[in-house]
């Protein structure tokens, strides 16, 4: 995903630029500003209002009643998202590293199925790919806080990668076993009419899903069936812990290795949570230290 902030005009190009694409810049940009904040959540909300409106086209009785307003809302919100589009790509510095960008590619096909429904019949249903857009509201609510986090789950799961993947080994095997077992003590008069079917209705029950379309119907059935959804549940718990643990040691390795930087006497040797200097014994506020 390109990060536009690097792409955009500075304080002192903008001074021989118009000051209307400036103040325009401040507004679709502008996530620190009162008008950016307006304009993205307004933006938000059509999102949300348009991809509402295309699933509620699909019901029957509602598109009945309710399609000439719902192709309006897809209109009204098709051309301010057209115009939003020419406007990012007007006022960004680089237009063609916004066209190719991730967020640019999005924002181009959040404009074009109500354009394309002129031609291809349904491709109005496209538009649902604006819900993709709701992805800028990781800009408005500033939550980079949560980026760290991703990294660090992230992490964790590439830790237990091997675990995991053994344990899905292991089940995928006993899926297998308990499939056929199945097969052979209750038949196809049962429902159980070959081993795949017979392994399918194994991992819907160790999954603790139980669709109820295949039941055992012999008394050493149910209780194979027994024995296997209690057997689902302490298997759900296996995969948590092992990842769970990895959280732990990422959580502990990232606070080792974290040191507080004393503003007083700029001491980096403070550990994670010092309350007060190693060094000049002056006490640390979230304030006045930095994370290193």
């Amino acid at each position: 995903m390109a990060d536009l902030s690097n792409e955009n005009y500075t304080e002192e190009e903008f001074s021989t630029e118009n000051k209307f694409k400036r103040q325009l810049f401040i507004i679709i940009f502008g996530t620190n500003t009162r008008a950016g904040k307006t304009f993205d959540i307004i933006l938000l909300i059509l999102i949300v209002v348009s991809v509402l409106a295309v699933m509620l086209e699909t019901v029957s009785f509602i598109d009945e009643n309710y399609h000439d307003l719902l192709v309006i809302i897809e209109w009204i919100v098709t051309i301010f998202f057209t115009l939003e589009y020419l406007a990012r790509v007007w006022v960004v510095k680089r237009p063609k590293a916004y066209i190719f960008s991730f967020l640019g590619i999005i924002d181009l096909l959040a404009t074009l199925p109500t354009y394309l429904s002129f031609f291809l019949v349904g491709s109005q249903s496209f538009a649902i790919l604006r819900a993709l857009r709701l992805l800028r509201i990781f800009r408005i609510l500033k939550l980079v806080r949560f980026v760290s986090e991703a990294k660090l789950l992230a992490r964790a799961l590439a830790s237990s990668r091997h675990k995991i993947t053994v344990f899905f080994l292991a089940l995928l095997v006993l899926v297998f076993i308990l499939g056929s077992i199945m097969y052979l003590v209750e038949g196809p008069e049962s429902g159980f009419a070959s081993i795949p079917l017979s392994i399918y209705w194994a991992i819907v029950t160790l999954t603790t899903v139980g669709f109820g379309d295949i039941t055992p119907q012999t008394v050493m059935g149910q209780f194979i069936a027994s024995i296997i959804m209690l057997l689902g549940y302490a298997i759900i718990a296996i995969p948590t812990g092992i990842v769970g643990a990895e959280i732990y040691k990422e959580v502990e390795a990232v606070k080792n290795s974290e040191h507080v930087i004393c503003t007083g006497c700029g001491d980096e040797d403070n550990p994670h949570g010092a309350k007060f200097c190693n060094n000049c014994g002056k006490k640390l506020t979230p304030e006045d230290t930095v994370l290193k």
